[in-house]
């Protein structure tokens, strides 16, 4: 509920407020928590901290964060449902500013008129027919390289190449190689992560999106080409550069969260062997220990969110223009809604209560085929192992980590 001149709940007293470290001090003592979060905490074991939080103070000032932290499920909802007092249209979203407008960056008509021409080519049945047999076989082509050596590392040897092949066959640009995918991602990746610690992208970072760009305008000189590309230009709907920042952004978007949700599911397996075998033993389980594995570690861990006005959530008004940090992770483990919310739990009733690919007008367009990419990962390597003692590797493997794109850096199976 937006604040009115009628609400009597006030912004901690900050409207009389110009002293900014006044306003610090104030926020220090009426979130005690938040404000002994530390960054290191929120990147490696990030639940403990998240529980209290949301126990005690579910919409927190963290100023580590620099952001309201809202780690309650029925709150974090309730902003990504309201596009008109939680927007991600601001200067300061740094993917926007690095990529360009785009369909993540805007609200409102402006934000359809971006999303809604790619819609289609998400639609599960026609992912089915496109990508059913081709991810299989994909696949398997990747497990047979290394299939003979008795080992892997799981996330760089199957889910990171999936991911990226899976997008170039997609989008279908002419003449692109999966490295120089991988390539412009790493780039776009690094100067994302720089703008949000005060560094403008570099020479070759901009380079690499200068080149999506060039890529984009090739395929369309195409002129029987009929590649995703080719079909969103054709509906009129976006210029050339807006279709160029569009493809970057589902570039970016498909990599990241398709990777890691991928090594998220193979770790969650492999830590959890009574819970594999039980896969391995009944195929149909494959698909919610993939649920269940979302849930508990969302491959995008929180959202971002700036106020357009002083806007009141839970118990507390955030100012306007403010930054708000929606915990995905906490949400999905809100003991309200998930019993025993920690646990790996392949029988749980209401696993698809997570909000791990988002609600509201930015919910996830490609949810339909990260979903098949992991699922077609698992039962291959399921098939290829089958008869083999499939297993984790502790000493070599880590457990997911990551302030905002959370996935262990090795996944190390033997066999």
């Amino acid at each position: 509920r937006r604040r009115t001149a009628a609400d009597e709940v006030p912004i901690f007293g900050e409207e009389q407020m110009t002293d900014q470290s006044a306003i610090d001090d104030q926020r220090r003592s009426r979130f005690p928590l938040g404000a002994q979060v530390r960054l290191a905490q929120l990147e490696t074991d990030p639940y403990p901290v998240l529980a209290e939080l949301r126990a005690a103070e579910p919409v927190s000032w963290v100023p580590a964060l620099g952001a309201w932290l809202v780690t309650r499920r029925d709150l974090a909802v309730a902003a990504m449902r309201d596009a008109e007092a939680f927007t991600v249209d601001d200067p300061r979203f740094s993917t926007g500013a690095v990529l360009g407008p785009s369909m993540l960056s805007l609200d409102g008509p402006e934000h359809q008129r971006h999303r809604n021409p790619f819609a289609p080519s998400f639609r599960p049945g026609i992912l089915r027919e496109e990508f059913d047999h081709y991810l299989t076989a994909e696949c398997h082509r990747l497990i047979d390289r290394f299939l003979a050596d008795g080992m892997a590392e799981l996330r760089t040897a199957l889910a990171g190449p999936l991911a990226v092949n899976t997008i170039v066959r997609f989008l279908g640009l002419r003449d692109v190689t999966s490295a120089e995918v991988l390539d412009w991602y790493h780039h776009i990746s690094d100067a994302i992560t720089g703008l949000n610690l005060g560094t403008e992208p570099s020479v070759e970072q901009r380079a690499a999106i200068a080149a999506i760009h060039e890529r984009v305008e090739a395929t369309l000189a195409d002129a029987g080409d009929t590649s995703v590309v080719a079909r969103v230009a054709a509906s009129g709907a976006l210029r050339p550069d807006e279709l160029g920042s569009a493809i970057a952004v589902l570039m970016f978007g498909a990599i990241e969260t398709a990777e890691g949700m991928t090594a998220n599911a193979l770790w969650h397996l492999l830590t959890n062997p009574e819970v594999l075998a039980q896969v391995r033993a009944d195929r149909h389980l494959v698909a919610d220990a993939i649920e269940e594995s979302v849930r508990l570690e969302p491959a995008a861990a929180v959202l971002d969110r700036y106020t357009t006005t002083d806007t009141r959530l839970g118990e507390v008004v955030i100012p306007e223009r403010e930054l708000v940090t929606l915990s995905l992770q906490a949400a999905n483990r809100d003991p309200e809604v998930f019993d025993d919310p920690d646990r790996f739990d392949l029988q749980r009733p209401n696993t698809n209560r997570h909000v791990t690919f988002a609600q509201g007008p930015h919910g996830c367009l490609g949810i339909h085929l990260t979903r098949m990419e992991t699922v077609a990962a698992v039962n291959a390597l399921l098939d290829a192992t089958d008869g083999r003692d499939l297993r984790l590797d502790p000493t070599a493997s880590t457990a997911p980590t990551g302030l905002i794109f959370r996935k262990p850096e090795r996944v190390v199976a033997r066999w």
